[in-house]
């Protein structure tokens, strides 16, 4: 049952996500260029690692879980 929900959670976040990217993309527009997001970039590479990014990403996953699973 608990596996059935995660699923369903899981789901739900990824229409959720979708939906905003297709209709708002301008409130998700702040990905990637935060303070702290590393971008380097030469004529021939480009390496981005969004450090401060994701952790306003796993810093909200942790809320949503604690939310939803918390007993």
């Amino acid at each position: 049952m608990a596996f059935g929900k995660l699923l369903t959670a899981i789901g739900v976040i990824l229409v959720v996500v979708g939906l905003i990217t297709s209709y708002a993309p301008w409130l998700i527009s702040w990905f990637g260029r935060l303070p702290g997001d590393i971008r380097i970039e030469d004529e021939q590479r480009f390496v981005f690692i969004p450090i401060t990014s994701m952790f306003i990403v796993s810093i909200i996953l942790t809320l949503i879980v604690n939310l939803f699973f918390r007993k």
